[in-house]
């Protein structure tokens, strides 16, 4: 029956063959909106079939496509490497649809148009100019509506602070905070202000247009619809090149995005222009089985009407939201906007008669293109089947390309009286969001992966570790507290790492080899037990990571809090913790068949670094022995560090010269302190200042151990950075406390020596509140005339007592200056 209200339609679960042996995975399906028993086509549970949206590549991918692509990796490799299924993983690129079009030919026109108006000396020409200012005016009236239609390069700040007003900038807390209040920036704020962003560049180039190079920089977003609008139209449809030079350019950007964040490439790619013929047949079936027709333009639609008279369901994803016709629209392209030949407004394009300046390919209903929802329809099905045990893409594709591609494969696989379910699991990966929205290229609201990895804020494990700390299919807004989250994890992992590679390194075969376990290895193995079965719960139950990284870290310290453990237990646990964290695609160094591998790349300090960097940290820890002795035997340490020398083998190469200065400065350093005799705390601070100033600015840290332990030498990472930052926080706000302190002590010592200066006969004289006194100055009688009593006498007394000494001790230090 066809799907009704909010209500998805039923789903129809696999069965598994009775020998067939499948562990007790569940996986959250958007067909369900449940966690439903995993179980593949194959028959006999060992092949896992997967199609997996890719890129629409026309730009560099950004970060909230990390999320995306990271995330359906880290459960490609659970699948593949924890419950050993063997996956089948295809992942298609779109590279034909509208956004590919207009930037692909308007890129074409604006390059034409740069090289007709180049000028040998860099100059802006009054051509060039008249055409910005045509440019400018077309693009404020198609963005910026609500300007006048004379709105000019000089009046345009003016007008924009009329009509916009709020919106033309950004509120000064528009956070998380602030989007909690109710005060969030919509969708239609950040477009507003993208647009203004761009005509505001353009603005200064009119008025200051300098160089051509220059001014083009500040123009080019306003040419590209300008010349667009003018010229498009003319462009040739069989001229390919124009769009596959863009998009092989990013297809191959993209996919050296993923190499960097440690994605495995797909088993088979699939490519929209490689298809076309499969899917004008896909197209034809569809149509020749009642569920799609041409129109007399050229194009094809998919008859929803008729697909559910059919007995079918429409949507099943998103029932809910099969009547959102901005959300139809943006899946049907911005080049389909207008009028159309459709027989329902929710009907939606299999094919698009390619209007002038379109790429076109031969089909039955003339020249045209593929629409964007049949691409995956088509190319899955031919490379897979008319069943896919996995479909997966972002959350954002539910409505309406996944539910119009299911709706798709339906009526190309279905025949009368036997409905065929495409696809058994549909998984989608949450956003990555800013301020509650999600990145887009058009609001201009993203960062590129490249340029993330780039400022090295974020690494590639930073970035999983992120991802593997949420459930994949939940949304993640960044935050100070969750980049905390991440940098502690991966700090404390790193140090389990490097402390348990040092006890493997330095390890006899006895101490590795497992002995009788004391209590705390009993303890402690009996929860690396309990950690493994909950793992395994965690990974069946929908590929829960962000439970098994709480188990890791939980397992680490526990192994921190056991007292009197053996190297082989530590050992052990850490070469189990680097499996998982291989399994999740942590280490792009990980070798699952290495049983014996501890830790993950980036534990070691740099290979031109080595052969100085640990000699010298071999004489510190000498120094520092010395130097704490009680005694220091300054002939011993200066023979040390004549002792210490270079392999002749190790050639003095541009990269290892800083390691190689460090290393003869503290020789140098350490000699002249033993032929001054210097005391132990110069010795003391030159070993730290080695450490924290010298080997810190070259990215290295020891990290001083107790005796007889040698110092860890250590790459720096960001929790150490961020540790030291705290501890230099909490120093200079203790600092300023005790300054503050002192500073309040000595106003009131000054107070104090003004007040000694009084007089005690003098000191009560000069208030109201008294009308008479005794000799001695005290009062006798109050400003009511009222005879003073007994117990205000007393005080007064105490306090003229008091006065008296201070008196007498400052009358005895004026005279004594």
């Amino acid at each position: 029956m066809a799907s009704d209200g909010r209500k998805q339609p039923p789903w129809i679960a696999p069965n598994a063959r009775p020998d067939a042996q499948l562990p007790q995975l569940k996986i959250y399906n958007s067909l369900t909106r449940r966690k439903d028993d995993f179980v593949p086509v194959d028959p006999t549970g060992k092949m896992v079939t997967w199609y997996a949206c890719g890129p629409t590549v026309y730009e560099d991918a950004h970060v909230g496509h990390a999320k995306n692509y990271v995330s359906t990796d880290i459960i490609r490799r659970i699948m593949k490497d924890y419950f050993g299924f063997r996956v089948k993983f295809v992942m298609n690129t779109t590279d034909i649809d509208d956004k590919i079009i207009l930037q692909g030919r308007q890129q074409c026109l604006l390059a034409r148009f740069k090289q007709e108006h180049a000028a040998e000396d860099d100059s802006v020409s009054d051509s060039v100019l008249a055409e910005a200012k045509a440019a400018f005016r077309h693009y404020i009236g198609k963005n910026l509506p609500s300007l006048p239609s004379d709105t000019s390069p000089e009046t345009f700040s003016e007008e924009v602070d009329k009509a916009y007003k709020e919106k033309a900038e950004p509120p000064p807390l528009a956070d998380a905070a602030t989007a909690k209040q109710g005060q969030a920036v919509t969708v239609a704020d950040l477009l507003l202000r993208a647009h203004i962003g761009t005509a505001r560049a353009a603005v200064e180039a009119l008025q200051t247009p300098g160089k051509l190079s220059e001014f083009f920089a500040k123009t080019d977003d306003i040419f590209l619809p300008y010349l667009d609008a003018l010229y498009g139209a003319e462009m040739d449809a069989n001229n390919h090149k124009i769009y596959l030079d863009l998009t092989q350019k990013f297809e191959r950007r993209f996919f050296e995005d993923m190499g960097a964040l440690n994605v495995l490439d797909p088993d088979q790619l699939t490519r929209v222009t490689e298809y076309v013929p499969q899917i004008v047949l896909f197209v034809e079936k569809i149509v020749a089985n009642g569920f799609g027709y041409a129109t007399p333009d050229g194009s094809v639609y998919f008859d929803i009407d008729s697909f559910k008279r059919a007995g079918h369901s429409y949507s099943r994803l998103e029932p809910w939201n099969k009547n959102d016709r901005a959300l139809q629209a943006d899946g049907e392209g911005s080049l389909s906007k207008g009028r159309s030949m459709k027989r329902s407004e929710n009907h939606f394009a299999l094919w698009k008669a390619s209007k002038p300046g379109e790429p076109a390919w031969p089909s039955p209903w003339g020249h045209g293109r593929p629409g964007w929802h049949i691409e995956c329809s088509a190319m899955a099905s031919e490379v897979i089947g008319k069943t896919i045990d996995i479909h997966s893409g972002g959350v954002d594709l539910r409505f309406p390309h996944h539910d119009n591609e299911l709706a798709q494969s339906e009526a190309y696989w279905s025949t009368p009286g036997c409905q065929v379910q495409w696809t058994n699991y549909f998984i989608h990966m949450g956003q990555l969001r800013i301020r509650g929205l999600k990145m887009s290229k058009s609001l201009k609201n993203y960062t590129t992966i490249r340029t993330v990895l780039s400022q090295k804020e974020w690494s590639a494990r930073s970035l999983r570790i992120c991802f593997l700390l949420m459930p994949w299919q939940d949304g993640i807004e960044v935050t100070d507290e969750l980049m905390k989250a991440v940098v502690g994890w991966e700090g404390k992992l790193n140090n389990f790492f490097l402390k348990s590679l040092d006890l493997w390194k330095h390890s006899s075969p006895e101490t590795t080899t497992m002995q009788e376990p004391g209590i705390a290895d009993q303890q402690l193995l009996s929860a690396l037990d309990k950690a493994k079965a909950d793992v395994d719960t965690a990974l069946c139950d929908s590929f829960n990571t962000s439970a098994v990284m709480r188990i890791l870290s939980d397992l680490v310290t526990e192994s921190y809090l056991a007292e009197a453990l053996s190297d082989q237990t530590t050992i052990l646990l850490a070469r189990w913790i680097t499996r998982v964290t291989t399994i999740f695609g942590l280490d792009p160094e990980g070798d699952l068949s290495n049983l014996d591998r501890i830790g993950w790349s980036g534990l070691d300090i740099p290979a031109p670094a080595k052969p100085y960097i640990y000699p010298a940290s071999q004489l510190r820890d000498k120094v520092r022995t010395l130097a704490c002795s009680g005694s220091v035997d300054h002939a011993a340490m200066a023979k040390l560090a004549d002792g210490i020398t270079i392999a002749a083998s190790t050639p003095v190469v541009e990269s290892s010269k800083p390691y190689d200065q460090v290393l003869q400065q503290f020789r140098t350093n350490v000699k002249a302190l033993a032929a001054q005799q210097a005391p132990a705390k110069d010795l003391l601070a030159l070993c730290d200042q080695l450490r924290d100033v010298h080997l810190w600015n070259l990215g290295i840290y020891l990290e001083d151990r107790d005796n007889p332990q040698p110092a860890l030498v250590r790459p720096l990472n960001e929790f150490l950075i961020e540790a030291r930052a705290e501890r230099e926080s909490a120093g200079t706000a203790k600092a300023k406390a005790k300054l503050e302190q002192e500073a309040r002590e000595a106003e009131r010592e000054k107070e104090l020596r003004e007040r000694a200066k009084v007089d005690p006969l003098l000191m009560f004289r000069t208030s109201d509140e008294y009308l008479e006194w005794d000799e001695s100055g005290i009062p006798t009688v109050d400003a009511a005339g009222n005879v003073v009593s007994k117990n205000r006498r007393k005080k007064l007394v105490k306090e003229w007592e008091k006065q008296k000494k201070m008196h007498e001790e400052w009358l005895a230090t004026e005279q004594a200056a």
